[in-house]
């Protein structure tokens, strides 16, 4: 079995599901302001259903993908935080925002330990992956201190949220494909 090749496709279609159902929720919600609204708060209502399920099934596969690649690219740190973030992600669809602290918790493990892989994801890739992953990583990291102590710009609570997890996500698709062509 080709480990790279394994991981990197299920890194690539959990991210994918993702971003396609979360974008789905957005429209569904009645309202929904990318601006205003939580990511989670897609979570609740009417399209409970289609982002928590969605986020279950990317912390699932982030954790698979991260077994993976501790055998594929032979890097604990990495697997371990793709492991992290991926149990974060799941547990932020089990436990919606209206859990409270459990939700807040998983959150904040998924959007940590994303930042953070990406950031060290250096070490272990080459060529483009290894100057765009710290990059992508410094911004969500960034983004998560100024969204953990209530500074949000002019981008509302909604769009700094977003700033954490967009480029951990585009980040997870480089490294998907990345990884599935090492092979």
């Amino acid at each position: 079995m080709n480990y790279g090749k394994a991981a990197g496709s299920i890194i690539l279609a959990g991210v994918f599901q993702f971003l396609l159902f979360l974008t789905l929720a957005e429209e569904i919600y009645p309202s929904y302001s990318v601006s205003r609204n939580y990511i989670s708060d897609l979570g609740v209502g009417r399209t409970a259903l289609i982002f928590n399920g969605s986020i279950i099934v990317l912390g699932v596969l982030l954790i698979a993908s991260g077994i993976l690649l501790r055998l594929a690219l032979k890097s604990t740190a990495l697997s371990v935080m793709l492991i992290l973030s991926g149990v974060g992600s799941a547990g932020v669809g089990i436990f919606p925002e209206t859990t409270g602290a459990p939700h807040t918790i998983f959150a904040f493990i998924t959007f940590l330990f994303g930042s953070l892989a990406a950031i060290y994801c250096a070490r272990v890739v080459r060529g483009p992956m290894r100057v765009l992953s710290p990059i992508a990583g410094v911004i969500s990291l960034i983004s998560l201190i100024a969204f953990a102590t209530h500074q949000y710009w002019i981008l509302g609570p909604g769009g700094m949220e977003r700033l954490i997890a967009y480029p951990e996500l585009w980040w997870g698709l480089g490294l998907g494909g990345w990884v599935s062509t090492k092979g």
